[in-house]
């Protein structure tokens, strides 16, 4: 059984009768523990409806989907809490950090765990772990103001990690990133995923990225498509 991300039919449409859109018509993905994939397509052809359905924010109108090896949509929502789903199964890297500017950054990664009921000192050595293999350390203690651009994506993806949820949506991760930092990310998020076993998905319009990724699904007018190509990946 895959335990990463398996989409079968996923459907999503906006209104009723004459008035309605079908924003997805027909998603079919799979992602392995351990892997990362791109997911690129044009405006308006469905991304940012599908990380909305896949990260729980909005219903899907049809189809199957499992995380981590369990179903949580099966023409409707399997899981009884939401912000549990989202919390525990789910890490979320966006374009911008998103930090609390008045937590510290071991805070930054810790409030998850926290608030999932994880005592606050095992949350801040689970984060500090994090930290130091995602080589920030040294700023454990700074707040997110006097952190670098490459050092705040860096605290988000520890933050994403943290509560160890085998799916990570990444939506535009390495969009105000020049190219050196950008592949920075996308270096970390593939070490990060082979060693939690985490599937991760990246959204992204980042040509520069778009060649390390081993498999890409574009999404057209609602419809994915895979290709599997000649990319460089990272080993």
């Amino acid at each position: 059984m895959n335990k990463g991300i398996v989409i079968e039919g996923m459907r999503k449409r906006y209104g009723t009768g004459d008035t309605a859109v079908d924003a997805l018509k027909k998603v079919d993905m799979q992602v392995e523990p351990g892997e990362v994939v791109g997911l690129i397509g044009p405006s308006g052809s469905g991304k940012s409806t599908l990380l909305k359905s896949l990260g729980a924010v909005i219903d899907p109108s049809a189809g199957r989907m499992m995380l981590g090896g369990e179903v949580i949509y099966d023409e409707g929502w399997k899981a009884p809490d939401l912000r549990a789903l989202r919390r525990d199964k789910i890490g979320f890297v966006f374009q911008a950090p998103y930090l609390i500017p008045f937590l510290d950054v071991t805070d930054n990664v810790a409030l998850l765990p926290m608030l999932a009921g994880l005592p606050n000192g095992e949350a801040r050595q689970r984060a500090l772990d994090l930290l130091t293999a995602l080589d920030v350390q040294h700023r454990a203690r700074a707040m997110p103001s006097q952190l670098s651009g490459g050092e705040q994506q860096r605290v988000a993806i520890a933050r994403g990690l943290v509560n160890r949820p085998p799916v990570i949506l990444a939506d535009e991760p390495t969009a105000p990133l020049d190219s050196e930092r950008a592949m920075s990310v996308i270096r970390i998020l593939n070490d990060m995923a082979k060693k939690y076993e985490t599937a991760i998905i990246v959204v992204t319009h980042d040509e520069k990225i778009i060649p390390t990724f081993k498999r890409i699904y574009h999404i057209r007018d609602g419809v994915t498509h895979e290709e599997v190509g000649e990319r460089r990946g990272f080993d």
